[in-house]
């Protein structure tokens, strides 16, 4: 079973056992949710009405709960750790967890500083351990260890859910994309008709030399054949060339002395 189903079935479980439990008896359920290790995303079991009706309750901390879950980080925990429940390991490792996705939403090269500053990691043979073992082998994110630069090359990245107002940020990104999309598919039209246009001014340009070439062709055979013909005519007219036999048999003119 892929990563996606898996996540797919344990949300529904979750959300089916929380739609029948009120209150503190929410409590357990939370603290499983957030310690599953294949579980990542809790905006279904927040938008479960009984789970809502926590809020302003004694209850309150538990909707807290799986709201840091939903879209929170380690960082904001130790902010708010004062009016939260102490976390148990599972759940530590789970938010830290997150905090890489989260990280990895906006930037594709994450500082081994930044992680280590953002995980509360000593050193980075711990932080490579915990982005091999934890998040790599977990299928949450793909990339590549870069210990000469110090950075963890991200390649894919799991999706968290979705905070608050960010669904308005995402349509109005994505409509930004589709109008410079429809600008370039614009453009490269343009520029196929300019292509276009160019070849047939190109075709008609070698016509038209073609044509220029041939009738030069024309024109240089006919001056030929014409200056051959005329040619042969002063050769082949009667008298036209004095017969060299017939200069020798006529008698030669004898000089008579001056007297």
């Amino acid at each position: 079973m892929d990563i996606e189903q898996k996540q797919a079935d344990l949300i529904e479980q979750f959300v089916k056992q929380a739609s029948s439990l009120h209150g503190s008896a929410l409590a357990p359920l939370v603290a499983d949710a957030t310690s599953h290790s294949s579980l990542f995303a809790f905006s279904e079991i927040l938008s479960v009405p009984s789970v809502l009706q926590l809020g302003g309750t004694e209850n309150s901390v538990y909707l807290d709960v799986l709201r840091l879950f939903a879209h929170g980080t380690w960082s904001d925990y130790k902010s708010n750790a004062g009016r939260l429940p102490q976390l148990v390991p599972e759940q530590v490792l789970k938010l830290k967890q997150l905090t890489v996705l989260t990280l990895a939403e906006t930037n594709k090269v994450l500082p081994y500083d930044q992680l280590m500053q953002e995980l509360d990691v000593m050193n980075v043979r711990e932080l490579e351990d915990f982005l091999i073992n934890e998040c790599m082998y977990a299928g949450i994110v793909r990339g590549k260890l870069d210990q000469l630069r110090r950075c963890f090359e991200v390649q894919f990245a799991a999706g968290r859910d979705l905070r608050p107002g960010q669904l308005g940020s995402m349509i109005q990104t994505l409509s930004n994309w589709l109008a410079t999309s429809d600008n370039l598919l614009i453009s490269i039209q343009e520029k196929i008709k300019w292509a276009d246009s160019m070849s047939e001014l190109d075709k008609k340009h070698r016509k038209e030399v073609e044509d220029r070439v041939e009738d030069v062709k024309k024109s240089i055979s006919l001056k030929a054949d014409i200056d051959f013909r005329g040619h042969e005519e002063i050769y082949s007219e009667p008298g036209g060339v004095m017969d060299y036999e017939e200069d020798r048999s006529r008698p030669k003119r004898r000089r008579h002395p001056i007297g």
